[in-house]
């Protein structure tokens, strides 16, 4: 699939975004390991970390597809969609 590059800033930005909702529940819950989450905050915890996961691997492939499909190096594309979308954050 052709992905736009704004496609891939909004993809990185829907990542970070599920990064922080990871981050907000740890804090309010307390770390994983320390067995202090009740089995819903425990779900909602896991459910979390996956969509992180998912969000950020999909946010890889795409940056690897636009810079093959454009010849450009992984990591200038990657450095752009980054600062991209943190530009729209401000």
């Amino acid at each position: 699939m052709a992905y736009t590059f704004e496609e891939l800033v909004a993809k990185q930005r829907a990542a970070e975004a599920a990064q922080c909702m990871v981050e907000e529940l740890r804090d309010a819950y307390g770390p994983p390991a320390g067995n202090q989450m009740t089995g819903v905050q425990s779900g909602t915890y896991e459910t979390a970390l996956r969509a992180w996961r998912d969000l950020a691997r999909e946010v890889q492939t795409a940056v690897s597809e636009y810079a093959k499909e454009t010849g450009r190096p992984r990591a200038d594309v990657e450095t752009e969609v980054a600062r991209a979308a943190a530009a729209q954050d401000s």
